[in-house]
């Protein structure tokens, strides 16, 4: 093959190689991956914010509830068959990991189904045996929820038709500090002892 037959060719396979992995940057990017695992912490006040809800014992909260406490939030909903459950699973034994520090330690749950979860709904499913006591649940209209969701830069998306649809979503547990605001992100699959020792770090920084 001629040399410049084979430059040519060599270009153009380069050229090839460059247009995939633009398009394979703009895939992974823009669209968020729920399942990353990445754990951050960037003290930032773009994550969280104002939200206007309903608790499961059917009282109107907006996010002075997260005034006073540290908190927990993360985003599910009373169908997920593994994560939600596992997650509250993880949260009772990161929360008995801290000890007393625990006290100061609310764990909020909000729900991307609002179609479902109502209040009665969330409020049956967080008394189950086994779960934590004392979790907070919140939903509201499909509007709310969105803004929600929206504040703390969660995704979630509905997938499939009729009564058996299910809900993809972030698998992200959010830390708030007693002020309201974000202090870090906890990977889902973390782990108790990791979550407790980033949460009591955290809590030393104030």
């Amino acid at each position: 093959m001629p040399r410049r037959t084979i430059l040519m060719f060599a270009g153009a396979c380069i050229a090839v190689a460059a247009a995939l992995a633009v398009t394979t940057m703009v895939v992974v990017n823009g669209r968020p991956d729920p399942s990353s695992s990445v754990v951050t912490s960037t003290g930032q006040p773009d994550v969280g914010g104002p939200f206007r809800l309903v608790s499961q014992n059917g009282q109107a909260v907006d996010q002075t509830l997260l005034d006073g406490k540290w908190s927990l939030v993360f985003f599910g909903f009373t169908y997920c068959p593994d994560y939600c459950p596992t997650t509250l699973g993880v949260l009772e034994a990161t929360r008995q990991a801290l000890g007393a520090r625990a006290d100061n330690l609310q764990i909020v749950f909000i729900t991307v189904d609002p179609a479902r979860d109502t209040p009665q709904a969330l409020k049956d499913y967080l008394s189950s045996d086994g779960f934590p006591e004392g979790v907070i649940g919140l939903t509201g209209t499909p509007e709310q929820v969105r803004a929600a969701a929206d504040a703390y830069r969660a995704v979630y998306q509905k997938v499939g038709e009729g009564e058996a649809y299910t809900m993809n979503h972030s698998l992200t547990v959010y830390l708030m500090g007693p002020d309201g605001k974000f202090r870090s992100a906890l990977a889902h699959d973390l782990g108790p002892e990791r979550s407790a020792r980033l949460i009591a770090q955290a809590m030393d920084r104030g």
